[in-house]
């Protein structure tokens, strides 16, 4: 069974930037699509950004767009989001989300779509 687990999220600054993984056990990342998700106090969990199973497709929420970049390295059997330019409002728990389709060459952002969830990882940013 696939698990998931988030590291990397911390305290930054304004303008900061952090990486975040997903490292996964349990079975090959490679057949699923990648979503990270955030959710912050009082709010709904939104998705951030995907990438794909197949061709690697990325996806990104527009307040995101050109801040954020998501990766995958297949023989580590993990996925990055580098979050760069980070703002007060990307205070969130971070969340990765699996699913499993090797043939998929999109991505959503809809959070039911994904099966597999990992703990998620608290990202603050704060002067």
């Amino acid at each position: 069974q696939l698990q998931l687990v988030e590291s990397g999220g911390g305290l930054v600054q304004p303008g900061g930037s952090l990486r975040l993984s997903c490292a996964a056990s349990g079975s090959t990342l490679a057949n699923y699509a990648i979503g990270w998700f955030r959710q912050a106090p009082g709010k709904e969990r939104e998705g951030a950004s995907c990438i794909s199973s197949r061709f690697g497709t990325t996806n990104f929420i527009g307040s995101v767009k050109g801040r954020f970049t998501i990766s995958r390295d297949n023989a580590k059997n993990t996925v990055y989001l580098q979050m760069n330019s980070l703002k007060p409002e990307d205070t969130a728990v971070y969340y990765c989300a699996a699913k499993r389709n090797p043939f998929l060459s999109i991505c959503t952002l809809v959070p039911v779509h994904y099966s597999d969830w990992g703990q998620g990882t608290q990202v603050t940013v704060s002067s």
